[in-house]
């Protein structure tokens, strides 16, 4: 059965008044109806100027027109963009137009998706699109870029075709069962499936940290009231984010704010004092800090210098093997400098949030508990599923190398593959559709 390629289009430019604004059809009919607007015939990659013509030869505005003849554009198919004036009259008059005439409204990430589709670029590259799109530094900026251009993918596919070769390997001695073992350790092959374990290790490394330079790391200040929490907030943000007063309890909501750490996000939660209270306000409040504290990845727990000893005890039990930073603060009222030091399993920074003192030990510690090494040399962009998909291969690499140890060469094989299937997820060698629809969802319309 053969099956209508429909013809699609979308405004592929930001929402609101801006100097130009860009409208892209892609599909079958793309050069047609660029013919019925233009007026004209359009050569391939060459930019035509003129008049955008309606249904009565109306003109309805000037602008640019680019003609990109399939396979080699951005989505395999022919696509045409129509560069007008970015005001959103003119934009959904072009728009309409175009829909008129047999083509619909793309879906979110659908150009992207048909380039996937049509072998332009793989899950990872098209990924990597709307990473850069979202892209809130210039480190992960670059991070997305090298995605892009298919360093991430280069190295997922190098590891699976190496996987591959071995299974196959393992699959032709199994005929010969009277001396596969003998065989298998004739060609080293434990010693292979050690070295694919380590490159996955390695790649998961180099993954974790484009993680976090894409998605960050989620931090909850706590403590008890007037330890400080909101001064340290403000210190960290550089803005009166929050309101400081000498009044324990001040902060009653939850305050989110966002920085950047070489490059990297850090969100940070400000919460209300951890403490017992009959107030019905308060209460709620501190509901509400227990539960981003048990949500968050790191916890800043802060308290006041002047106070006998650190209590822990104020921490939901939940997240007592959590990652936290101890922050001794107000050192300025007992005349203490600022410091850094382990103190059993945290970190324990000494700082004056109310003059700053201390407060570059504090983001020193928490780029050393996320692990963020500032250097991006190498560091691709990378999203929780890749992550997730390499720590399933693992799984199946480290069964394969116990099987291997036993003496079952046929459960090997079955291993590798489905740590193939597992690793193939990422590129989208194999994939559902299902998976596709997620991903691509989650897309601009337009892009």
């Amino acid at each position: 059965m053969t099956f209508k390629v429909e013809t699609i289009c979308a405004i592929a430019s930001a929402i609101g008044q801006s100097g130009i604004g860009i409208v892209r059809v892609s599909g079958p009919l793309a050069k047609s109806i660029s013919k019925i607007i233009l007026k004209t015939d359009l050569n391939p990659r060459y930019a035509y100027y003129g008049a955008f013509y309606d249904a009565k030869s109306i003109v309805i505005d000037q602008g640019v027109a680019i003609f990109f003849p399939g396979p080699n554009s951005y989505t395999g198919e022919d696509i045409v963009e129509f560069q007008g004036h970015g005001g959103a009259s003119v934009l959904r008059k072009i728009l309409e137009i175009i829909l008129d005439l047999d083509v619909r409204l793309a879906e979110p990430g659908e150009f992207s998706k048909r380039a996937f589709l049509n072998g332009k670029m793989d899950l990872v590259q098209a990924e990597a699109v709307q990473d850069l799109i979202q892209s809130s530094s210039e480190e992960s900026a670059l991070s997305a870029v090298r995605s892009l251009t298919g360093e991430f993918s280069e190295r997922i596919n190098k590891i699976l075709s190496e996987l591959v070769s071995l299974r196959v390997f393992i699959e032709a001695t199994i005929d010969f069962s009277d001396e596969e073992i003998d065989f298998l350790e004739s060609h080293e092959v434990s010693n292979k499936l050690h070295n694919l374990k380590q490159k996955l290790l390695d790649i998961h490394k180099t993954a974790t940290q484009g993680a976090i330079l894409r998605d960050g790391i989620h931090v909850a200040i706590a403590g008890k009231p007037n330890a400080g929490k909101s001064s340290l907030l403000n210190m960290l943000t550089k803005q009166s984010s929050a309101i400081v007063t000498d009044i324990a309890g001040t902060t009653r909501d939850v305050l989110k704010e966002t920085i950047h750490l070489d490059g990297m996000p850090v969100h940070i939660i400000d919460t209300a004092g951890l403490h017992n209270s009959d107030d019905v306000i308060e209460q709620e409040g501190i509901r509400r800090a227990h539960n981003e504290i048990n949500n968050a990845d790191v916890i800043l727990l802060v308290y006041d210098s002047t106070d006998s000893e650190l209590d822990l005890g104020i921490l939901p039990d939940s997240v007592k093997n959590k990652p936290k930073i101890i922050v001794r603060n107000k050192i300025d009222l007992v005349d203490q400098q600022p410091s850094m030091k382990n103190i059993g399993n945290n970190l324990e920074v000494s700082i004056s949030a109310k003059n700053g003192d201390g407060i570059d030990s504090v983001r020193a510690a928490l780029a050393q508990l996320a692990g963020h090494n500032s250097s991006i040399e190498g560091v691709f962009v990378a999203r929780k599923r890749h992550l997730d998909a390499i720590d399933e291969t693992l799984e199946f690499i480290n069964n394969a190398i116990g099987q291997l140890n036993a003496g079952s060469s046929e459960l090997v094989a079955e291993d590798l593959r489905l740590a193939g299937s597992k690793l193939g997820r990422i590129t989208g060698e194999f994939s559902s559709d299902d998976l596709l629809g997620e991903i691509f969802s989650s897309f601009c319309i337009g892009k």
